[in-house]
């Protein structure tokens, strides 16, 4: 595992950094993403101010964690059910 020195721009600010060869594309796409939601704040609401605009995007990164971690349980609890109910089945034909 090959360790990579790279500098990150978020928010006209340059974060350096020390990754794994293999988190390289992840990390950059991350920094992509946060940029476009900040451009994005910054164009939908007028506002300057990266701290705003870094406080509004975290808000949101969290708030749409929460909902996928939300959905997931759904799907957790959905997925255990059904392989209840199959235990079910195979318990009774045997």
């Amino acid at each position: 595992m090959k360790e990579l020195s790279i500098k990150l721009r978020i928010a006209n600010r340059e974060y350096p950094m020390r990754i794994s060869s293999e988190d390289e594309e992840r990390i950059r796409r991350a920094g992509r993403v946060l940029n476009e939601k900040i451009q994005s704040y910054k164009e939908r609401f007028g506002i300057e101010d990266h701290q705003d605009l870094l406080a509004m995007v975290a808000f949101d990164c969290q708030s749409e964690r929460m909902k996928d971690e939300k959905i997931k349980e759904v799907i957790d609890i959905s997925s255990i059910e059904k392989i209840q109910n199959l235990n079910k089945l195979i318990s009774s034909s045997l």
